[in-house]
């Protein structure tokens, strides 16, 4: 428990969130509309891939937001790994129930139990990337708008619980690939993440 109040009080909650919502490209077809479903089935997709990542934290009290960057990997169904590499060396690791950080000779984990706020956001996110879409609407009021080539996925908490930390969750992209990830905390912080797939 004790790993668990530490992981807290050092990760923001844009910056985990950050790891959780890896769409990597897939391909859906010629389909005229771009639907909830048609969306959901195209991020259920994507298999294990590795993408680029750069993440802009936008803080009331600093006067530029702080940049951080480096790779991400997406095992499906439960595996998301965030290896920040600038400005400092960290790593972030989601599996299954436990999330790990490891900050220079420092490590920190927790199970998600132990922060329930925390773990409603993780199943929502672990509910979009399996395409289950009856979970994801169970946590959240979502809205999908624009075409398929340019939508954006809004999610705003329907629990009081979950809104105290975060506001709402914006993801835009094209097709099945998710590009930018914005979180809004409830504190007006925000952190914007724009991911970018390596070309092999």
């Amino acid at each position: 428990m004790h790993d668990a109040i530490a992981v807290n009080s050092r990760l923001g909650l844009g910056h985990t969130i950050g790891i959780l919502f890896l769409a990597l490209a897939c391909n859906t077809g010629h389909a005229a509309e771009w639907t909830m479903d048609q969306l959901m089935a195209a991020l259920a997709q994507a298999k294990p891939a590795k993408v680029n990542f750069t993440e802009k934290k936008y803080i009331a009290a600093l006067d530029r937001p702080v940049e951080s960057s480096g790779e991400m990997i997406y095992t499906p169904p439960d595996r998301l790994e965030k290896r920040t590499l600038k400005p400092k060396p960290e790593s972030m690791l989601l599996d299954r129930n436990t999330l790990v950080l490891e900050r220079g000779r420092n490590k920190y984990s927790m199970q998600l139990d132990d922060s329930p706020e925390l773990a409603a956001l993780i199943e929502s996110v672990r509910a979009t990337l399996a395409g289950d879409r009856r979970s994801l609407e169970f946590n959240y009021i979502v809205a999908l708008q624009g075409s398929r080539e340019k939508w954006t996925l809004s999610l705003t908490p329907s629990t009081s619980q979950v809104l105290q930390k975060v506001t709402r969750i914006r993801l835009s992209g094209a097709n099945g690939a998710v590009k930018e990830i914005e979180v809004l905390q409830a504190d007006g912080d925000r952190s914007v993440t724009t991911i970018e797939k390596i070309t092999p």
